[in-house]
């Protein structure tokens, strides 16, 4: 074997060496977080809003679909599209009588899916798709500017009075991209029709459901409306204290029931790629030792590289009621997202964690889900909806329920 020969061996072991290693060091690590389930309810498998605004959808009707199995009722996959376009379509009236001056866009809020299948009742997914432009997946970029589009015309008035066709039209592009709406269909060999599969089918009453929030500056245990953008059906919230907010999502998950999310997820400490969101303490007053000596001295991007690394449990933010208002009143916690609360776990630490459905498919550590710590929820959620038997009586009663 002459020279070069030795040398090209030499360095295809060395290679194969280390892809060995490497993918043994891979197998071999473990995660930063271990996480222990301690109460954990029925849901359906993980769907993928993909590229559209439609998290509130996903997430409302995720929370409906676990509630159908808490019930007793047979799994079913029911349709976001089905509500995304009437909610559109009874947007674009809202739209007309503001003037513009409402957010028109893909966004909403849970009560639109409630008030939708009081109205329109609701049909499976595989009666109703929406996927009636060229795509496998939800891509709302057209659709959403091309509904914009037309509805600032509208609002533009140059007839100098509405035209009794303009709804007509609106309606005619949701059935280009989403489809006609079925008037009757049939599903498991029974006909219904979208009000009696919401009445007969599902067993959901939308009067059950109620949206919880926690903000200083409207009266606890009144209702108001919740200030934020995608609000256009100027829904109200039932006001708690943040005590009592936590203790109605844990004793819903206790007692067998889920919870809709909504909130920010723009924070750093959110992270779908490590399947954890945690709020740090930047300061670590209370710790000691190596962790708090690392910390000190050092630059805010220094200890951010720390902090949101993800390679072990840290202490997390004391979070009041006081610094989350400041957040929201500062635009740094918005409604830029919905999910769905299942379970609770702890991690190797024994704190404690909700277990969160996603709609963003199922390519990350936990298949779909993510672990939010408990200072994560009391930091950046903006609402929550809950069967209203979940509330505890003491609040029930201070709610007037």
């Amino acid at each position: 074997m002459n020279f070069m020969k030795k040398l090209l061996v030499l360095f295809f072991f060395m290679v194969a060496g280390y892809v060995l290693y490497s993918q043994d060091t891979k197998e071999t690590k473990k995660p930063a977080y271990e996480f222990e389930i301690v109460k954990e309810v029925k849901t359906t498998p993980v769907k993928n809003q993909f590229r559209s605004g439609t998290c509130w959808s996903f997430s409302a009707l995720s929370f409906l679909e676990s509630e159908m199995l808490r019930m007793g009722k047979p799994e079913v996959n029911l349709s976001e599209a089905w509500i995304i376009r009437h909610a559109y379509s009874d947007k674009a009236v809202e739209y007309v009588r503001w003037h513009g001056h409402l957010n028109f866009a893909g966004g909403g809020g849970f009560h639109d899916v409630t008030h939708t299948i009081k109205k329109y009742g609701i049909v499976p997914e595989e009666i109703y798709s929406g996927l009636n432009y060229g795509t496998e997946k939800y891509v709302h970029g057209e659709f959403d500017a091309v509904l914009k589009g037309y509805m600032d015309q509208v609002i533009l008035n140059k007839n100098k009075e509405l035209s009794t066709a303009w709804h007509r039209g609106f309606e005619g592009i949701l059935d280009a991209y989403f489809g006609e709406k079925p008037e009757k269909f049939t599903y498991k060999g029974k006909e219904y029709t979208p009000q009696t599969f919401a009445a007969e089918y599902t067993g959901i009453n939308p009067d059950d459901y109620i949206e919880i929030s926690s903000f200083t500056h409207h009266p606890y245990y009144e209702q108001f409306i919740l200030e934020v953008p995608d609000n256009w059906m100027y829904g109200t919230v039932y006001n708690v204290t943040l005590e009592d907010f936590i203790e109605i999502i844990d004793n819903s998950i206790n007692k067998g029931y889920s919870v809709a999310w909504g909130g920010d997820v723009s924070e750093k400490g959110f992270s779908w790629k490590n399947g954890v969101a945690i709020v740090p303490d930047a300061e670590y007053e209370e710790t000691s030792g190596t962790d708090k000596e690392r910390l000190t001295g050092l630059t805010t991007k220094e200890k951010n590289e720390i902090l949101y690394s993800f390679e072990r449990p840290l202490k997390e933010l004391d979070i009041t009621a006081e610094l989350r208002q400041k957040e929201f009143d500062n635009y740094k916690t918005t409604d830029d997202h919905g999910m769905h609360i299942v379970g609770i776990a702890k991690d190797q630490m024994g704190n404690k964690f909700y277990k969160v459905k996603n709609s963003w498919d199922i390519d990350n550590p936990y298949q779909g889900y993510i672990f939010m710590s408990e200072a994560f929820i009391k930091f950046k959620v903006t609402d929550i909806m809950v069967h209203k038997d979940v509330i505890p009586a003491k609040i029930t009663k201070k709610l007037g329920l």
